[in-house]
């Protein structure tokens, strides 16, 4: 069996999220105190008292949310490594979604838990700096192929607004993003268009477009700083949906990432190309675990809590 461990971007969270990995393994806790370690600096609370307490609205906040994730992955992850998983010998590829790709980084070693915390920080602080709140939306268009997704955004955007496909997500899922009014009217011309649905997402920024430049030039700076190693396994990046172990390619492509699309479905089509047969989802949620049913070539599983743990260990 050829494996590829995933891990799943924003959108995921939930208030009580990787408590019980908490209470359950010391390995776990040991991450979910260097993430803390790693923000304390910032004052305030820890991250891991929001992320197992609440209250949702402070979880829900980008600039928690992104390190929430990735500390409720990594803890996961952490526990498969403790009870001897190796990722070099059993994994061929990993990959993540959005903020997961940082996940994914640091689980296959290209990142410290800590500094991918404080990245995570402040890539999601600048995404939400980027965009005034109200100005920008994004909504998912369901029924619609990619082609007809971006034909869509581009005809509904007006004068000098920006509304892009941000997430190909999977057959007839694509997500769009940009300027409020636009995302609108695309919502609207996609539903005389054939789409089956358009729906607006609560999100508090549009996400994956060219309106986020700003938060890409803050991630140029804090990237270029950044210790970064070889992943022990080959990466596939979100936006060329192809492996790379290159660590000045991977920071090159994490600074595109900001405004380029998600492409998720190329991203799982490399996989079936590459020999994967089973997608592995490690953290909250179970949303890339879903999307992988639709391709009956590949089996995927979640791992999120221990259970799930224990059931996946019993596979192998």
């Amino acid at each position: 069996m050829t494996r590829a461990l995933v891990f799943p971007g924003q959108g995921s969270q939930a208030v009580g999220m990787g408590k019980e990995l908490y209470d359950a393994f010391p390995a776990a806790k040991a991450v979910f105190d260097e993430v803390d370690d790693a923000l304390a600096e910032d004052g305030g609370e820890k991250l891991s008292d929001t992320i197992f307490n609440g209250p949702e609205d402070q979880l829900t906040l980008t600039a928690n949310t992104q390190p929430a994730l990735m500390a409720v992955s990594l803890a996961a992850f952490a526990v498969l490594k403790d009870r001897g998983f190796d990722l070099a010998s059993q994994a061929a590829y990993v990959a993540g979604h959005s903020l997961g790709e940082y996940s994914a980084l640091a689980a296959a070693g290209t990142f410290s838990v800590g500094d991918a915390a404080k990245l995570l920080r402040i890539r999601g602080s600048a995404m939400q700096a980027a965009v005034p709140v109200g100005e920008g939306a994004m909504a998912a268009l369901l029924g619609l192929d990619w082609d007809a997704a971006v034909a869509v955004a581009a005809e509904a955007a007006q004068g000098d607004e920006v509304c892009s496909a941000a997430n190909d997500n999977v057959d007839g899922q694509v997500v769009i993003s940009g300027a409020k009014a636009a995302v609108e009217r695309a919502a609207e011309l996609a539903k005389e268009r054939g789409a089956k649905r358009a729906i607006m997402l609560p999100v508090s920024a549009p996400f994956h477009c060219a309106l986020m430049q700003p938060a890409a030039d803050a991630m140029a700076e804090a990237l270029a700083a950044a210790t970064m190693n070889a992943p022990v396994v080959p990466v596939i990046a979100n936006v060329t949906a192809a492996p790379t172990t290159d660590p000045d390619e991977i920071r090159k492509l994490l600074v595109e990432q900001v405004t380029g699309t998600v492409r998720w479905r190329e991203t799982m089509l490399k996989m079936v190309d590459l020999g994967v047969d089973q997608i592995v989802e490690v953290g909250a949620g179970k949303v890339l675990s879903g999307l992988v049913r639709r391709n009956p070539a590949i089996e995927g599983c979640n791992i999120g809590g221990p259970d799930d743990i224990e059931a996946f260990l019993a596979t192998l």
